[in-house]
């Protein structure tokens, strides 16, 4: 069942419009091996059991074309087996049909559990990250979704950098108040994240640079939302993806809407894909 949308009134035509670019979409996760010439080797993925006979196929077809550009270590390619993340997403074409596909995707190793992470010396870590307040603003039109923020942290391990690549919503309204919603969300996230510190990489390559640069989503859930569960639908609005104007590495084929909600991503970590993430 495709999750729903909340929508408000407004007089103006605006929600309309704005319906026509709803999403209903779950993020898919697993693994991929990569082989030396960025092939392909083998594709896993997390609990096939739960997601629908369609989406498995979907991404087991995909997975065949893709090709990574190689890991080089030294100069010389390795293998790699990365963490992958997809969104895939269902839109509507008519009363009974919908075009199913791979919206984005994101692959590296980044993508740990905080226990995993706090296990490792040549990763950075969160010293503090207090989630941000829920604005007041946001809560009185319903306003909630996700803010993709992106860090660029310095050597005393404070943040020099931020900015709100993506806001994806979870209610519907007219162009210029969705604007303002993705502003208030925004501006809240970006106010917390300012204060976060992180422990800098203490080994490893990682450790020499002089700045690192991290993806943390941040959601914006009212009290009792209980998200659906791995291999069901939900369904939102995409907003616009921007890109910091300091961040020269970024990687238009690596989304931020395939992230998962509170997990730090290294942007150093991930990989990138040479290939469509879904052929034709």
């Amino acid at each position: 069942m495709l999750g729903l949308l909340v929508a408000f009134a407004s007089h103006a035509a605006g929600p309309r419009a704005v319906r026509k670019t709803v999403e209903s979409s779950m993020l898919v996760t697993g693994w991929v091996l990569i082989a030396t010439d960025g092939s392909i080797s083998k594709l896993e993925l997390d609990e096939p059991d739960k997601l629908p006979t369609g989406v498995l196929s979907l991404v087991e077809q995909a997975g065949a074309s893709w090709r990574f550009e190689p890991l080089l270590i030294d100069g010389v390619a390795r293998k790699a087996r990365a963490r992958m993340s997809l969104r895939i997403a269902a839109k509507k074409i008519d009363a009974e049909r919908y075009e199913v596909g791979i919206r984005s995707g994101y692959f590296g190793e980044e993508a740990m559990t905080p226990e995993e992470r706090l296990a490792r010396a040549d990763s950075i870590k969160p010293i503090a990250m207090k989630p941000p307040i829920y604005p007041e603003s946001a809560w009185k039109v319903g306003a909630r979704g996700t803010v993709y923020v992106v860090l660029k942290i310095g050597r005393e391990g404070a943040v020099q950098e931020l900015f709100a690549e993506q806001v994806n919503l979870q209610v519907i309204g007219s162009e210029n108040e969705m604007d303002r919603m993705r502003d208030m969300l925004a501006k809240s996230a970006l106010n917390a994240a300012k204060k976060w510190t992180f422990q800098l990489p203490a080994v490893g390559e990682n450790a020499k640079e002089e700045t690192w640069v991290v993806r943390v989503p941040v959601d914006f859930q009212f009290h009792g939302y209980q998200r659906p569960s791995y291999g069901q639908w939900d369904s939102y609005v995409p907003g616009p993806i921007r890109r910091a104007p300091w961040d020269t590495g970024f990687d238009s084929a690596q989304s931020p809407d395939a992230m998962i909600a509170g997990v730090l991503y290294d942007a150093r970590n991930s990989l990138r894909l040479l290939t469509p993430l879904q052929p034709g």
